[in-house]
């Protein structure tokens, strides 16, 4: 019966990507698929081997209710954060990407090593945020079913059902993974794609992982929800690459906007709502349509406008009612929580996310 779901599963999404490749269209006219269907071909069948080494309702039979609880869970935690659903998809992109999906980033501790850094502590994950609500998840799943479920699950599952309740798309969850006992410093603070990347940097980093340049325009289109920091986007106002002048291609009714969201002590005055400054509502292609008009909050953002190949995909995402970017999104977003996986007898099921198992 489980290698029949993986079947079924693996059927249903094929068919998906297919219709996927078909319907985004260019200024053009034209497919803006990429011109090499085999390579992409081999790309997803590569990402389903992966995938297959996890299984569809893993807990079926050890913790059946464990994805219920972390629906209710995250049910009841976005009804008092919104902001949870952004939290955790950052949290779920930066601990996949280095290393894959272990839950590495969640560890508070290097095996007992106060002198070895740990990864949270990289810049890159600096302001990273929603480590406690997976703890709040993860202590209502150690209730249930004690030393069952991964934290690398817990972080895979509560980032699925954050997406939907911020009104982006589902995709199934497969389970199984298991967490890492260790912690990856140098990694994060070298791999980890920053926001003053330009675009040939930010394909370099995620081709590193497998993906092409259709999904690195699709993940990036999840800066369409949440905060980013003024921080982080302070030195493009103020100071870029050095210069003490804010960088040149910002339009200057868009700096002064930016400028004026910063400075705002009435809401927040350390962060910026990207809904806000790119005038959308809720999970869609107001992030795209925003870089159409030179309206990208940050540098690598708006890079993507600057070579044709990533062009064109902004263009197609922004052009349709959000279905096709929707699709590609869910489809990406299986992908990273397939990649570099423990299961089996590697890696352990950590019951405090912060702190490895320590043999006895």
């Amino acid at each position: 019966m489980p290698s029949s779901l993986n079947i079924w599963f693996v059927l249903v999404v094929s068919i998906s990507v297919l219709i996927s490749w078909t319907s985004l269209i260019g200024e053009s006219g034209k497919s803006s698929a990429p011109s090499a269907p085999g390579v992409s071909s081999v790309t997803l069948a590569s990402s389903f081997d992966d995938e297959l080494s996890l299984d569809f309702d893993f807990y079926r039979e050890t913790c059946p209710q464990a994805e219920a609880i972390v629906r209710s869970s995250m049910a009841r935690i976005y009804s008092e954060h919104q902001d949870v659903s952004a939290a955790l998809l950052r949290l779920f992109f930066h601990d996949c990407f280095i290393e894959g999906c272990d839950a590495s980033v969640l560890l508070d501790d290097s095996n007992g090593d106060k002198n070895s850094s740990i990864e949270r502590q990289a810049i890159p994950n600096k302001t990273l945020k929603g480590f406690d609500k997976i703890d709040l998840i993860k202590e209502e799943l150690e209730k249930a079913c004690p030393g069952v479920v991964s934290c690398a699950d817990t972080v895979s599952i509560a980032t699925r059902d954050g997406i939907v309740l911020a009104g982006g798309p589902f995709y199934p969850v497969l389970t199984g993974r298991r967490d890492s006992s260790h912690s990856y410093y140098v990694e994060a603070l070298a791999e980890i794609p920053r926001p003053d990347d330009n675009v040939t940097q930010t394909l370099h980093l995620f081709g590193l992982r497998g993906f092409d340049e259709r999904e690195t325009v699709s993940l990036l289109g999840a800066h369409n929800i949440g905060k980013i920091g003024c921080e982080i986007i302070q030195q493009r106002l103020s100071d870029f690459k050095g210069t003490g002048q804010p960088d040149p291609t910002i339009a200057l009714d868009f700096l002064t906007e930016m400028r004026l969201k910063c400075q705002d002590s009435t809401s927040d005055p350390s962060s910026v709502d990207l809904q806000t400054l790119s005038s959308g509502a809720g999970f869609g292609t107001h992030y795209y349509r925003s870089l159409l008009m030179g309206r990208g909050l940050l540098f690598a953002d708006q890079q993507l406008m600057t070579e044709e190949k990533t062009a064109r995909l902004v263009r197609a995402y922004a052009s349709d009612d959000g279905s096709t970017f929707r699709m590609d999104f869910a489809r990406a977003l299986m992908k990273m929580s397939s990649l570099g996986v423990l299961t089996g007898s590697k890696g352990q099921v950590r019951r405090n996310c912060s702190l490895p198992l320590v043999p006895f």
